[in-house]
């Protein structure tokens, strides 16, 4: 995939493309029902170098930067209709192989790098806990050292790509609750004592499979942990902020198709001998679903500037994550509306849509702690 194409086809709120052809978006309805990771979907996206933009060419990476990569998830997000394979293609470039990059030792590097990049090995990070989401600073789970090798024991809940993952970032305790009592370490799925729960069922982002992960006297070498011991709490910001970018990208592309839909809807349906977009109710809904479209892009790319810069975009994250999940919320149930009885039909997909949107104010920390956070910075 051309990192620039990609970024320059974003720009273009209803001309985004991608080189995966309809392979994506064969049969989304039936796999959304059986609510299962489409392996084969997955060959399109390795083929397109998606997987491979932000890392360094030795490591099989195109050496993009991060709001090129955005441009491409963007990208994805409008050509494909199959919104849990994009989210667990985002959280596969973010999860281990962004980390990994900036905080592995060489050899993991070069170990574990090349199988990320080419999308052979599926990723996933382990963070929440059924006791602790967002409340990461007391995570449970505890790493104890003992020569050269940690011994982890407890659990972990709701991991994205857990179900079918080779790869897993750990993030657990090593010291006393706080910033720096927090470490991460890679772990490979046979690794003895890591056994992966059954799928959950979901409402939406059905594709995306999630589960339980315990981890039971499960013994890394020290070489296994991502930077020093107590550095997990700063390797979990620097993810996050790339997490939030990455993912929400995809929702934008997906805006930005809802929103073409919408359009070409609301002036060939008929009702009263005209267009139904004639009739400002609708006209104005659609007008705010633009508005909403090209604030979070703004947003986003703001930020993601920001960030590409190695500025303090703390604040600038926390408000894109809830401007844009609540603007992908808001303008999924616009479209049901302006649709009708034809958007509640779930072959039609709209219901879909909604379903998939739902998720976006919870993960990557909850719009209330992101309320929160902002609050903190402004002194409040």
């Amino acid at each position: 995939m051309a990192a620039e194409s990609a970024a320059e086809q974003a720009t273009d709120t209803y001309g985004i493309t991608a080189p995966y052809g309809d392979e994506l978006n064969d049969d989304v309805t039936r796999w959304d029902r059986a609510a299962e990771f489409p392996h084969e979907k997955w060959k399109p996206l390795q083929r397109s170098g998606l997987f491979t933009l932000p890392f360094a060419p030795e490591y099989g990476g195109a050496g993009r930067t991060l709001t090129e990569t955005m441009a491409a998830l963007e990208g994805l997000g409008h050509t494909s209709r199959d919104a849990g394979l994009n989210f667990s293609a985002s959280t596969q470039i973010v999860s281990v192989g962004i980390p990994l990059q900036a905080f592995g030792s060489a050899e993991l590097r070069e170990r574990y790098l090349p199988q990320v990049t080419s999308g052979q090995a599926i990723t996933a990070h382990a963070i929440t806990e059924a006791s602790h989401g967002s409340d990461v600073m007391n995570i449970r789970t505890t790493a104890v050292r003992e020569g050269d090798e940690y011994v982890i024991n407890g659990g972990k809940l709701f991991i994205t790509n857990a179900p079918v993952a080779d790869l897993f970032l750990l993030y657990v305790r090593t010291g006393k609750p706080g910033a720096f009592g927090l470490s991460t370490f890679l772990a490979e799925r046979s690794t003895p004592g890591l056994t992966i729960g059954e799928p959950l069922e979901t409402m939406g982002l059905r594709t995306s499979p999630i589960s339980e992960v315990t981890l039971k006297d499960v013994r890394l070498p020290v070489g296994n942990r991502l930077g020093s011991e107590g550095a997990g709490f700063l390797i979990m910001d620097y993810v996050m902020k790339r997490e939030v970018l990455f993912s929400f990208a995809v929702n934008l592309g997906e805006m930005t198709h809802r929103l073409k839909r919408v359009v070409e809807h609301a002036t060939t349906r008929q009702q009263f001998g005209s267009a139904i977009g004639k009739n400002q109710a609708v006209a104005h809904k659609i007008a705010d679903m633009r508005i909403a479209v090209e604030t979070a892009r703004k947003w986003l790319y703001d930020t993601g500037r920001k960030v590409e810069q190695g500025k303090d975009a703390s604040l600038d994250v926390a408000a894109t994550k809830i401007l844009v999940s609540e603007a992908n919320q808001r303008t999924a149930q616009d479209a049901i509306q302006i649709f009708g009885a034809r958007g509640y039909l779930t072959d039609t997909g709209i219901e879909r849509e909604l379903r998939n949107a739902a998720a976006g104010s919870i993960y990557s920390g909850t719009n209330e702690i992101q309320r929160n956070c902002i609050a903190a910075l402004m002194g409040l």
